[in-house]
């Protein structure tokens, strides 16, 4: 052995457990399994450190494949809907380019190149960190076999009527051209402006004075004594002479601005609520496109913030701006992009979540499912019993599209946007394009269509006509389904289940569903845990996973959130090529609580790699003291010395300590005991003491080596197995660790044989 640890090594010791299968587990029906899902990367991305925390759930597998179970960790990659196509259009840009310059196959296409040429480059980096993940069952979200049971699942919540149509006030990013659950939306706080303008008999305050062409009434509290003889009159929508309705809502704040709102409900939630109950038109003066419509001139085609300036010039003119105060307030932003979100109404499809979230709040409160740590169950009971419907749409190229179809004959108004043979963008309703534009022409260059929520749809397009009408001129929904939809079924669809016919699901599903362990970061427990357990629920009657484990966020060293523009981001891969994974792994469990933050810099990182070190270091010693004594017995002796009995006292309380941290998530608590064992007591005092013992120590001195290497395995898998390698084959049998060693009881150290 060299006189230290070469890191170079890893790549073949990972070869190794691939070509011996450790990591296929075969079905066995005697035993009980172990499941966990891999949290999905991103097809595109490389790993960054947050990935890192797999480690997490390579401890608990490696656990549990010493114990003996057949333990299946499942690898595989998300399409990552928005996330993929923003970053493929910033590369667009960088050229010159936009998605408007592709029509929608072209655009497809390129985009699935680009994800090719990455997408192994996380499967290496999994690699890469040692996580024994079963490689031989891969999935991708965009698999044929996935998308058609993804179209399943649509097809069965359609049947089962939890599935509409409806034009409701979405989260609309008009950069990224597609709208967003309230999950997603990031909330800033921002200094702003409260503008008093006013409206005839009534003042009102508002911060977006851009939006007033759109405005359908004012609205007071009927509380509010001070308006009570103006509710039934009419106010005048200043710039346009406009009148509209003076209503009462106890949805006003009688204490905001004037305690008098202007409702507009096409472009504010609790706008387009009021608007529902008091039925009234929904006017929209801000397209997708993000410019100003159906307003004055001068204002049409502007953006909002161009928009806002040039109204207030119009107001302040005409004496209608009463006055502008500050005002601190929270605004949603793009979680991409970091652009404004506008609330624009889109019709859109959407998921009834409330009948299906009963039996996962049952489970959760029945702890049929476990949250690991506890502090997080009321949280995630309070989001699962508040849930809204599920809007499952977004106007991307990159992803499934929804299954439906409109007939154009049909529903010659639906709006259509579509690039021409000259590659000019067209707009326009069926009936009013039909005459210039062919069918095959529209089709061809088709980028989205906005059919009314009362248009006629049907779910299955087998000969290309419709079932109304029987014309040919139809078109599919530009929609693709929300990434969510299609990870929200990943134990699902990977395992094999048939949603059309259950009987009929793959014996992996049958014998590894439902999973064990869903362990992954605290943030997205609503975006995909909660969705899992939807789906897990109404399709097999089951949870997805037994136990919700939440582990540590990286943060570096300051404690502050790791991003390239602070300059603070500590490379995975990188630090594995100059340290080892071992080092970087064990740095990012040792002494960690669950859920916490964790910590992570160069020196701790430097300071594991020296542990690293150590364990070769002190198992080189322990072999060379071997090779002089080759004869000698490995039996531990019926009778030993008191020393011997002391420290394989000290190793049995170690052995329970370790596996019932594992078993109780405390990995931090786990690593830190190896740790102190490894180098204290058996480095510093006991290998010292038996430098001059002889053959005698050699029986202690391999159990005490053999023990602390399989302890040690799960959170060091390299360097344990580089040095089980090494061992004499009566004790590796010439296979790798996880296919001989068993997890480490603790022994009466006078009787029983190491």
């Amino acid at each position: 052995m060299d006189k230290h640890y070469q890191p170079s090594l890893e790549p073949d010791i990972y070869q190794l457990w691939l070509d011996k299968k450790v990591f296929t587990p075969k079905i066995n029906p005697k035993r009980k399994p172990f499941t966990i899902i891999l949290p999905l990367p991103n097809a595109n991305d490389p790993m960054h450190m947050g990935h890192a925390m797999f480690t997490i759930e390579d401890i608990l597998c490696r656990y549990h494949r010493m114990l003996g179970d057949p333990t299946l960790w499942l690898p595989g990659a998300d399409h990552a809907g928005i996330e993929t196509q923003f970053v493929f259009e910033k590369k667009l840009a960088q050229n010159g380019k936009s998605r408007f310059d592709y029509d929608r196959q072209t655009l497809y296409k390129m985009i699935w190149d680009y994800v090719e040429k990455n997408r192994k480059i996380n499967q290496f980096q999994l690699k890469e960190l040692g996580f024994s993940l079963d490689w031989t069952r891969y999935h991708y979200s965009l698999e044929p076999k996935i998308i058609e049971q993804v179209l399943a699942t649509f097809r069965k919540l359609h049947a089962d009527k939890l599935l509409y149509r409806g034009e409701r006030i979405v989260n609309y990013c008009t950069h990224c051209g597609t709208a967003f659950s309230e999950l997603e939306i990031d909330h800033v706080e921002k200094d702003d402006f409260l503008y008093y303008l006013d409206y005839g008999p009534i003042q009102i305050a508002t911060t977006r004075p851009e939006t007033i062409f759109a405005d359908v009434a004012v609205a007071v509290n009927p509380q509010d004594k001070k308006y009570k003889k103006l509710i039934g009159q009419q106010a005048i929508v200043p710039l346009m002479s406009k009148t509209i309705p003076i209503i009462a809502d106890d949805l006003v704040d009688i204490n905001f601005g004037t305690g008098a709102l202007k409702i507009t409900p096409a472009h504010d939630t609790t706008d387009f609520e009021i608007g529902q109950k008091h039925k009234l038109p929904t006017i929209s003066c801000i397209e997708l496109s993000g410019k100003m419509t159906n307003t004055i001139d001068g204002i049409n085609g502007l953006y909002p913030k161009q928009a806002r300036i040039k109204t207030l010039e119009m107001l302040e003119k005409q004496g209608k701006l009463i006055k502008t105060t500050p005002l601190h307030h929270t605004v949603g932003i793009c979680y991409r992009c970091k652009n404004t979100i506008e609330p624009l109404p889109v019709p859109q499809w959407y998921v009834k979540t409330k009948p299906l979230a009963k039996p996962v709040i049952d489970s959760i409160k029945k702890e049929d499912t476990e949250v690991f740590p506890k502090r997080f169950k009321k949280t995630y009971l309070d989001w699962m019993e508040n849930i809204h419907d599920w809007n499952i749409s977004r106007q991307i190229v990159w992803g499934p599209q929804i299954p439906a179809w409109y007939c154009l004959d049909c529903h010659p108004d639906i709006q259509l946007n579509f690039i021409d043979k000259n590659g000019n963008i067209v707009s326009g309703k069926y009936q009013d394009i039909k005459e210039k534009y062919s069918f095959e022409d529209i089709k061809k260059g088709l980028q989205t269509l906005n059919a009314p929520v009362s248009s006629k749809y049907f779910l299955e397009n087998t000969d290309n006509s419709c079932p109304h009408c029987s014309g040919h001129h139809i078109l599919q929904e530009t929609d693709t389904f929300d990434t969510w939809f299609l990870s929200g079924q990943w134990p699902l669809t990977t395992l094999g289940f048939n949603v059309v016919d259950p009987k009929k699901s793959s014996p992996d599903f049958n014998y590894f569903y439902p999973t064990s362990v869903l362990d992954t970061l605290w943030d997205i427990l609503f975006f995909w845990v909660g969705r899992m357990m939807i789906f897990g629920f109404y399709l097999t009657g089951k949870t997805p996973f037994k136990m919700i484990h939440l582990h540590a966020k990286v943060v570096d060293e300051k404690g502050q959130k790791m991003s390239k523009s602070k300059g603070n981001v500590i490379n995975p891969s990188d630090t594995v090529k100059q340290s080892g994974a071992d080092a970087l792994r064990l740095a990012l469990v040792y002494g960690v609580a669950p859920a916490s933050n964790i910590a992570l810099s160069q020196d701790k990182i430097k300071a594991q790699s020296h542990f690293v070190n150590k364990i070769w270091n002190a198992s080189r010693f322990a072999l060379m003291t071997l090779d002089r004594f080759p004869k000698a017995s490995f039996t531990l002796p019926k009778k030993l010395h008191p020393d011997d009995q002391k420290i394989i006292k000290k190793l049995n309380k170690l052995i329970t300590s370790v596996t019932s941290d594992i078993e109780k998530y405390r990995f931090g608590q786990a690593s830190e005991n190896l740790y102190q064992f490894f180098w204290h007591q058996f480095c510093d005092s006991y290998l010292e003491s038996i430098k001059n013992k002889g053959a005698t120590a050699i029986p202690v001195l391999m159990h005490l080596l053999i023990t602390q290497l399989k302890l040690l395995h799960p959170f060091a898998p390299f360097v344990t197995e580089a040095v089980y390698q090494q061992l004499p084959p009566i004790f590796t049998k010439k296979q790798p660790i996880l296919a001989t060693a068993s997890w480490p009881s603790p022994i009466h150290e006078k009787t029983q044989k190491s």
